[in-house]
């Protein structure tokens, strides 16, 4: 086993050829030269699956080591999407080995002026085969089930690549790559209704990430989905003529930060709704309601610590958790509050002091007022 001084170069050498677009760019180009049947596919899938291939290699030689179930996964879904494309197995294994040979060819190059000797280059290459011998089998298996199977709809593919997006780690870094979104740049999470699904992306792709960006979208289980390579501010939030669809999002992040943004985004469109905000939210712009929103134990926890408080309380436990809310929505103002409550100020005032006396928490205080909003909408849900 080489020691990770000696192993250096070599990642080096991975990197490069990683980054080098004129490679992905010449191996494309070899593709549909050579392997007739891939004509009938586009450019962007073509680069998109060959980019996340050859990132999957890449990752693995650099830490010496055989493919992941990750990367093992990501062939699967690979192998299955040209077998409903109608490309047969052998005409994808030979796309896989003129990827190969190209890419073999430019490490080659490479490998003298980044400091690997021949007999390094000779351990890169056997482990390499160790990899694709692997990755071949997975291919092989993967593509004939798919083939015995009903094709997909477009809107099925691009719910699932959200799906693989959404489950972070390698499997989004691999997704992200196939998908044509930057894996070392920001991406962006949009939620919304599944029913506003149309305008969404519509909207999306007049005033997302731009002409040059990438906006993957569809409908997911009752939802609107989207991960973007840009900030989608401009479109809804910026415009004054119409707010367009409820919708949150969250941002910038990487790959492997698109799940939490997912949850982030969710939060805030669910913020921003309970608050009576419409148009497109930032989790940013409604950090203190999705916090509370999103941490569904901590609300819980919180309601049973001042279940004996609601008890004290009594008959008067709802009116009074009302009025401590309708206080703290009109910015501690108790004219406005009665007013929202058809009540006397007194009556609110004296709402105040029962709620505090009972709970021990100054609605009034910094930490005490969200303290006290949280409480009461907790109770108020029961």
């Amino acid at each position: 086993m080489r020691s990770s001084a000696e192993w250096a170069p070599v990642v080096s050498l991975i990197d490069q050829i990683a980054a080098d677009e004129h490679l992905l760019r010449g191996v494309v180009a070899s593709v549909r030269t050579l392997v007739r049947e891939s004509a009938a596919l586009t450019t962007a899938d073509i680069v998109g699956h060959t980019r996340a291939l050859i990132f999957a290699a890449t990752r693995a030689l650099a830490d010496r080591r055989g493919p992941s179930e990750t990367e093992l996964s990501f062939v699967e879904d690979f192998a299955a999407t040209r077998a409903r494309q109608g490309v047969p197995l052998e005409s994808v294994l030979g796309a896989v080995h003129v990827s190969e040979r190209t890419i073999w060819a430019r490490a080659r190059e490479l490998a003298g002026p980044s400091g690997v000797s021949a007999e390094l280059l000779f351990d890169v290459r056997e482990l390499y085969d160790d990899w694709a011998e692997t990755v071949r089998a997975r291919l092989i298996v993967a593509h004939r089930a798919a083939s015995a199977g009903p094709s997909p709809s477009a809107q099925d593919l691009d719910a699932s690549m959200l799906r693989r997006l959404f489950e972070g780690g390698g499997v989004a870094a691999l997704a992200a790559s196939e998908a044509g979104l930057p894996v070392d740049r920001g991406l962006w999470v949009v939620v919304g209704h599944a029913e506003d699904a149309a305008e969404w992306q519509r909207e999306l792709a007049v005033s997302g990430p731009g002409a040059s960006g990438r906006v993957v979208s569809a409908r997911v289980d009752g939802w609107f989905w989207a991960v973007t390579s840009g900030e989608p501010s401009g479109g809804f939030a910026g415009r004054a003529d119409r707010l367009g669809p409820a919708g949150g999002y969250a941002g910038p992040t990487d790959p492997e930060g698109l799940a939490a943004a997912r949850r982030l985004a969710s939060a805030a469109l669910g913020a921003a709704q309970s608050m009576g905000r419409p148009g497109l939210v930032h989790v940013a712009e409604v950090a203190t309601q999705a916090a509370m929103s999103d941490r569904h134990d901590i609300a819980a926890m919180l309601a049973n610590h001042y279940a004996p408080a609601w008890r004290e309380l009594g008959t008067s436990a709802e009116p009074v958790a009302r009025a401590v809310v309708a206080w703290l929505d009109a910015g501690q103002d108790v004219t406005t509050a009665a007013a929202h409550l058809f009540v006397h100020p007194n009556t609110v005032r004296n709402r105040l002091a029962r709620f505090a006396e009972a709970t021990g928490i100054d609605p009034a205080s910094a930490f005490g007022a969200p303290d006290a909003w949280w409480l009461c909408t907790t109770w108020l849900a029961l």
